[in-house]
């Protein structure tokens, strides 16, 4: 193809199939729609590309400014010169940062295919002028009207002279010309400032209320003075009854020619609000870190034996959350947070049995084993990738119904990407330094400007989702008083960065040099757009506000820059790396367990820190939790040390445990509460009778035959030591020990039960899958694959061919005799030709290769397929016919 079909390209389709591999692969990278599947050619990845889904989803991944410059090119002349769009965005009077960003806006648009063309012809997709041109169904975000020739397009020819007369000018023979001439009046500066100089002060007002939108307004059937010398003059035309709008070209002029009211070019920095020590901000993550561990191991212990239950649409109750609040000791939405988490994770999930209940899973078994700082890695890497929002929990779906805790419609596929790109700014801001959340939000909504599904009434799902990252990772332990953490830093794959020094807390802006200024990592725009700021000259322009496609006769390149503070998400080997660096850092940070307690006189033990795990489990069934905090206060009472009996121990056994463990002396009054729990513990054996009670001393069972409150068991003798109830042996062993005594169970062999604690766990589970936001990026092999498909398909679709028998219709596969196509294919071997081939394969489904013939034998043809890019074998009797391509 010759440099000057390069230049001027008639369609996108010609423009992709100028681009290089590279050019292909980073648009497919960054619309991943469009390879799913693999188009067959350049022709049906054009089609693709301009379907209205792909263009939307496009639209939405741009930043602020490169949404606005396809804003400026959907309301430009079609097409547009690269000066008329630098106009539209800069104005009469010129902006030199929108003319250093717009090669960087139009590099994007190009890159995704939404721009083709060169400098001299630039065009948007028709899907994207039709989605962002204005309308009066869809009013442009420009605030622009129609132009004079589509406001004028239903009015009367003798009306259209009318105002072209009335406007100064001279009459023509037909409306065409008419509103020729006019639309050359308005775009006239100096002509139209001249008219507009002779407008009533009143009329100027009218034209100063719609100039920068919406342009419509309404007139009555006999309008006032001011208005009939706007509508007389075309400065206002009718588009219905009572609806009058400005025209595109009057509102450019009264605007200085830009599109926009504020073009903003560059990104909001990402201010700190205060800076700490990076040392006081990891150990504060650290503390935190550490709590998260133990919240979510208390609430699996709270579950052990069985959780709540399952809703019948799924999810917990509002009841249930409640006690789950309670237990944890936080409110509920902090609560929701634990619980999802510990979900996302896959340590708890439903049991599935009859009467479903939540309970812990086989791999909390195993994540318990683990070293603490690979458990947070494992929780905090589960939160990074969740889709599920507990944010939401609480709130009412589409059907007016609540959202519940562990239940559907939770799931937000832009909370990943969001959650990632809120501590990615973190990172840029440098160690120690907690951000301003409202410039946080400042910075996503430019980033994003069409995310999220703002509604008048309510924040945008994004700054939601932005605030509840901000407030999540501080209860995660990712972040310390608001800042990121060195090993949140690890676990999101960013460089290590220096102490900035002491504590300047307090001082907001100091610690880093972004804010601000726009200057540094802060200041690049988002990848994800996938646009990102970079100056014009700094992408080898040569010259600030051209684009580096310098004229018509050059290639178009396409504008590929990275943000240095954009980190992507870390996956596979790299996200196994990450959290291990994660985990060294936290490692160190971390409270060591110990292996004593401190026992008190009051029957109240005191854990100074966090106790080794067969201490902490022997010390949770010998007594009660009574505070929690820095130390643990656990409290001795007659039903804990029962519990401890009723699992195996003996008095002598929890003599022995407390003399090991305790640093001061075992007191007296918690010994004998031992020695007199362990006395009575056993006098009386429940078995099954349904049950009965036995005894030795028949005056303890006369004295429980005499208790009132032994007569909801409804007990009799059966002997002078044997007692027997309807009840089963559980509710008697209840029942009795609310009365004060101290029963054990027996086996049907007389042998005292030991009442072991068990824990019900669910069958093996795997961690809640995240809802994908549309088609995954396609990776390095599958880009290869899908481009050398494409480039082959193409080759087969647009290679000139010498012409077979009849005339082909567009898409029409080759016919040909078996004896023609066989002679055909035989000479190809031996002359080593190209074929153009139709196929039909086992299924039915036809298609065009290009084949490079190798041999043919036993009715099997072996070549060269350039399409699938192998080597591979066709049955002679598939194919359709065949083709020689005509020479160059």
């Amino acid at each position: 193809m010759s440099p000057e079909a390069h230049s001027a390209p008639r369609s996108l389709a010609e423009a992709l199939r100028a681009r290089d591999d590279s050019s292909l692969a980073a648009l497919l990278r960054s619309r991943p729609d469009l390879v799913t599947p693999v188009p067959t050619d350049l022709t049906q990845l054009a089609t693709r590309a301009g379907t209205r889904a792909s263009v939307l989803r496009a639209l939405e991944r741009l930043d602020r400014f490169a949404l606005q410059t396809a804003e400026a090119l959907a309301v430009a002349p079609d097409p547009a010169s690269y000066d008329t769009l630098l106009g539209l965005m800069a104005g009469d009077a010129g902006d030199p940062a929108v003319a250093g960003a717009l090669p960087r806006a139009l590099g994007t648009l190009r890159e995704q295919a939404l721009v083709w063309g060169g400098d001299d012809r630039l065009r948007l997709v028709r899907t994207a002028r039709e989605v962002l041109a204005p309308s009066p169904q869809h009013p442009s975000p420009t605030g622009l009207g129609p132009t004079v020739r589509e406001a004028t397009s239903g009015m009367s020819p003798g009306r259209i002279q009318e105002i072209v007369t009335t406007a100064g000018l001279p009459s023509t023979h037909d409306s065409v010309s008419a509103v020729a001439a006019l639309t050359a009046l308005f775009t006239h500066r100096k002509k139209l400032a001249r008219l507009l100089g002779q407008a009533p002060e009143a009329a100027r007002e009218v034209l100063s209320r719609l100039v920068w939108g919406p342009p419509y307004g309404q007139v009555t059937a006999d309008p006032a003075a001011h208005l009939r010398w706007l509508l007389n003059r075309g400065l206002l035309l009718p588009t219905a009854p009572g609806t009058v709008v400005l025209p595109r070209e009057v509102a450019l002029h009264l605007r200085a020619g830009r599109a926009h009211r504020a073009a903003e070019p560059l990104p909001p920095a990402v201010t700190p609000a205060a800076t700490h020590s990076a040392r006081v901000v990891d150990a504060t993550a650290a503390g935190q870190a550490y709590t998260a561990l133990a919240t979510v191991e208390e609430l699996l212990k709270e579950w052990d034996e069985g959780g709540p239950a399952v809703l019948r649409a799924g999810g917990l109750s509002v009841r249930d959350l409640k006690r789950t609040a309670v237990a944890l000791d936080v409110s509920e939405p902090v609560a929701a947070f634990w619980v999802e988490l510990a979900y996302a994770a896959g340590l708890i999930a439903s049991d599935g049995e009859a009467d479903e209940r939540y309970a812990a899973t086989p791999a909390y078994d195993e994540w318990l084993e683990q070293p603490p700082a690979e458990r947070w890695v494992r929780l905090a890497q589960a939160w990074l990738a969740a889709t599920r929002t507990p944010g939401l929990v609480g709130g009412r779906d589409a059907k007016d119904r609540t959202l519940s805790a562990l239940g559907p419609g939770l799931d937000r596929s832009a909370a990943p990407e969001v959650r990632h790109r809120v501590l990615s700014l973190l990172a840029g801001l440098g160690p120690g330094a907690a951000p301003d959340a409202e410039s946080v939000l400042a910075r996503l909504r430019w980033e994003r400007p069409l995310r999220g599904g703002r509604r008048d009434d309510e924040e945008d799902l994004r700054s939601r989702l932005a605030r509840w990252t901000l407030s999540e990772a501080e209860l995660l332990g990712l972040t310390g008083r608001g800042a990121l953490s060195s090993h949140g830093r690890a676990l999101l794959g960013a460089p290590p960065a220096a102490d900035p020094g002491p504590s300047t807390a307090g001082a907001p802006g100091a610690g880093s040099s972004t804010a601000g200024g726009g200057h540094g990592a802060d200041a690049a725009p988002a990848d994800a757009a996938p646009a990102d700021a970079a100056p014009a000259d700094a992408a080898g322009t040569g010259a600030p506000g051209r684009p580096v496609s310098g004229g018509p006769g050059d290639k178009l390149p396409v504008h590929r820059h990275r943000a240095p503070d954009r980190l992507a998400p870390p996956s596979g080997p790299e996200q196994a790396v990450a959290g291990a660096a994660a985990a060294r850092l936290l490692a160190p940070l971390l409270p060591e367990p110990l292996d004593h307690v401190l026992l008190q006189a009051d029957l109240t033990a005191v854990a100074p820190g966090p106790l080794r795990r067969p201490l902490a489990d022997m010390l949770g069934v010998l007594a009660d939790v009574e505070s929690k905090g820095g130390a643990t206060v656990y409290r001795f009472t007659p039903a804990s040390v029962r519990r401890a009996l009723d699992a195996g121990r003996t008095a002598a056994d929890l003599h022995a445990f407390l003399t090991e463990h305790s640093r001061t002396p075992v007191p007296q009054p918690l010994a004998y509460l031992i020695d007199d729990v362990a006395r009575r513990h056993g006098r009386l054996r429940v078995g099954a009778a349904s049950a009965y009670v036995r005894c030795d001393d028949d005056a303890l069972l006369n004295e429980i035959l005499a208790d009132k409150r032994a007569a909801a068991l409804r007990l009799r003798r059966l002997a002078p030591t044997v007692l027997a109830a309807p009840a089963d042996p559980a509710t008697l062993l209840e029942g009795l020990r609310a009365m004060g005594y101290a029963p054990a169970a027996e086996s049907a062999e007389g042998d005292v039960l030991i009442a072991r604690a068990h824990a019900h766990r669910t069958p093996p589970r795997t961690a809640p899958e995240p809802v994908p936001e549309g088609p995954p990026p396609p990776d390095a092999t599958l880009l290869a694959a899908a481009i050398r498909a494409i480039r082959a398909g193409d080759l087969a679709a647009t290679t000139p061919r010498k012409p077979v028998g009849e005339p082909l219709a567009g898409g029409e596969l080759p016919r040909t005799s078996s004896a023609e196509t066989l002679a055909t294919v035989q000479a190809a071997v031996l002359t080593g030709d190209s074929l153009w081939i139709g196929y039909v394969n086992a299924e039915g489904a036809a298609s065009q290769r290009v084949i490079s013939p190798v041999r043919v034998e036993g009715g099997f043809v072996t070549a060269y397929d350039h399409t699938a890019d192998e080597v591979r074998t066709y049955p002679l009797h598939r194919i359709t016919g065949v083709a020689e391509l005509a020479e160059d």
